[in-house]
């Protein structure tokens, strides 16, 4: 049995269950990345919000999460302290790392990850 929920729903639900893992607007970008797979033809999902706060993890920018990777923080600093790239270019190397490795959701300025 299956049933169909909407945005609101599916945005209602996480806030009742797991009111600080997302926020409204990483929720709803998640809900249009699952229903953009549903539209593309992969399997229908199981609306599990423990399982999703599991799976993926929303941060304010790529550079905290590939920071905790690597240095991505200090990479736009010679040994001078001395900026050589502008933190936008530092965020673009992270979100092409994330890439590689992840699936990465970009929204307003945030960024949510498939946990890997």
């Amino acid at each position: 049995m299956k049933k169909t929920i909407t945005k609101n729903e599916f945005i209602n639900e996480f806030k009742s269950v797991r009111p600080e893992n997302f926020s409204y607007e990483g929720l709803d970008a998640l809900f249009e990345y699952f229903e953009e797979l549903e539209e593309m033809g992969v399997d229908e999902f199981e609306f599990d919000p423990i399982a999703i706060c599991c799976e993926f993890s929303e941060y304010d920018s790529a550079i905290e999460i590939a920071s905790q990777y690597f240095d991505f923080e200090g990479m736009h600093f010679d040994e001078e302290g001395n900026e050589t790239e502008t933190v936008e270019e530092v965020e673009e190397k992270a979100l092409e790392f994330l890439r590689e490795h992840t699936l990465v959701i970009e929204f307003q300025g945030r960024v949510i990850i498939q946990d890997f």
